[in-house]
């Protein structure tokens, strides 16, 4: 994994405090870059801004949807950008749609705008846009490729297309290097509870402890393509390098496993013989039935492979919310 036989390059992290942010910062790090961490004013500390292994990471305020802010942040003058900053809970954009698409697609458009003033085309930095899976909608039981139609069924999908739509306009205006990554779920350590995998475990805890015979769940007839936050990270650092502008690369395994079955893993792994329960406020009206994607783009422009199964995933994220 190291920084042998290439130079370190400047990455400019947006988002960078959030669940992916910070371990895509300590990627980065391990592999050698000079990292600029984007985080909002105000939130809490994030561990390496108190010591990043093996170098200091460059602390940035930014607030996305400020230009201002945008623009300061780039004085930085990194040679790259991975845009994570969003409102990234399909929950939250539910309840705000108009507040999804300010932060997710307009804040987009606010950044690529700011990059292309940075220098023409080429001279500007290269921007990973990070995008998500659920843009391609609801489409068959087969994996998702890359130039399937994009048929969003949510408000925070619909907010990534137009995040999307946003890039690649700037690319084909002005040149601006402008790389797409549509990463299906993912989890690890750290992750919120707001999300599904993290809150069962959550819920299986306390069942245990509490001798309980039951937990409640929403639908767990849907399939899910699911990798851990660290081969995530990975393929975006490997997309700096290697990916092309004006392409999308799905970041993805490619195997399918319904929601129940990753429930069952999960109690199995937290020592539990507690039953799902369907509970109606759980279950939500745009779930997706099966979204698995197909990476064979992002494999072969990049050389990268999930490293991490889906029950070591799980292990190590109930390890992380047991300490």
């Amino acid at each position: 994994h190291g920084a042998a036989g290439r130079e370190a390059m400047k990455v400019l992290v947006t988002g960078a405090d959030g669940f992916v942010g910070r371990h895509l910062v300590r990627r980065l790090v391990e592999a050698g870059d000079d990292v600029a961490a984007g985080c909002r004013p105000g939130g809490p500390p994030v561990e390496w801004q108190v010591a990043a292994p093996g170098g200091p990471v460059t602390v940035v305020p930014l607030e996305i949807t400020e230009r201002g802010s945008v623009e300061r942040a780039l004085e930085w003058g990194p040679a790259a950008v991975v845009h994570l900053a969003a409102i990234a809970s399909t929950r939250e954009a539910r309840l705000d749609p108009a507040g999804a698409w300010v932060v997710n697609a307009a804040g987009t458009a606010q950044l690529v705008d700011a990059a292309t003033r940075r220098g023409p085309g080429p001279a500007g930095p290269l921007v990973l846009v990070v995008s998500s899976g659920e843009v391609y909608g609801a489409g068959g039981p087969s994996p998702r490729v890359e130039t399937d139609p994009l048929l969003p069924v949510s408000p925070y999908a619909a907010s990534k297309v137009g995040a999307e739509a946003a890039a690649l306009e700037a690319w084909r205006r002005t040149g601006l290097r402008v790389v797409i990554a549509r990463p299906f779920p993912h989890t690890g350590p750290g992750q919120s509870t707001a999300y599904a995998v993290p809150a069962f475990a959550e819920r299986l805890r306390a069942a245990k402890s509490s001798r309980a015979a039951t937990v409640p769940t929403g639908n767990l007839d849907p399939v899910r393509d699911l990798l851990h936050v660290g081969d995530v990270v990975e393929a975006y650092r490997l997309l700096l390098h290697r990916g092309v502008p004006g392409e999308a690369y799905n970041v993805a395994r490619g195997e399918g496993v319904r929601v129940g079955e990753l429930f069952r893993l999960l109690a199995g792994i937290i020592g539990t013989g507690a039953e799902p329960r369907p509970d109606p406020s759980l279950v939500r009206s745009d779930d997706i039935p099966y979204l698995v994607g197909d990476s064979t783009k992002l494999r072969r422009a990049t050389g990268w492979a999930p490293a991490i199964s889906v029950e070591q995933t799980l292990r190590e994220l109930v390890d992380a919310q047991a300490d």
